[in-house]
């Protein structure tokens, strides 16, 4: 019975490997705008839905470190969904309070950048798969607005 059993995992397990799914790709972040209290940065992710039906996305967690220290982490609940047999473009907003870049002010430095690495997770409900997670990882160097 065991041996049965185990043969079953063993098919389900191919089968569903073979299966299309949602590609990701974190294709930039950028300055937005300069508030009273903070820094924004977008971050934009195209996402290719092989299907023909929209999925909805479940939330997308976000984490900006420099450094090695965490700047900033949240989660974007409910962000919507991905059209179906299309490419859709996410934008997750990073708001970057001012404090934060004071205490980065060695690696700011002479360049006026930050050397960051941004990790997201998209999670996506897919039908009869349940909750499917893209990890997307991106390293480079944001520019800091100028007064001048």
């Amino acid at each position: 019975m065991s041996e049965l059993l185990e043969k079953a995992k063993n098919f389900v397990a191919e089968k569903v490997g073979h299966v299309k799914k949602p590609e990701a790709d974190l294709t930039d972040v950028d300055f937005k705008k300069v508030s009273f209290g903070s820094v924004e940065y977008l971050a934009k992710i195209s996402v290719t839905n092989p299907y023909g039906v929209d999925l909805p996305i479940c939330d997308i967690t976000y984490n900006l470190k420099s450094v090695g220290r965490e700047i900033i982490s949240g989660t974007v609940p409910d962000p919507g969904s991905i059209e179906g047999k299309d490419i859709t473009v996410l934008e997750v907003l990073l708001k970057v309070p001012h404090n934060i870049l004071l205490t980065l002010a060695k690696d700011i430095g002479a360049d006026w950048d930050i050397d960051y690495e941004l990790d997201i997770g998209l999670t996506i409900d897919l039908p009869v798969f349940g909750n499917f997670t893209i990890p997307l990882n991106k390293k480079g160097a944001i520019k800091l607005p100028s007064l001048f």
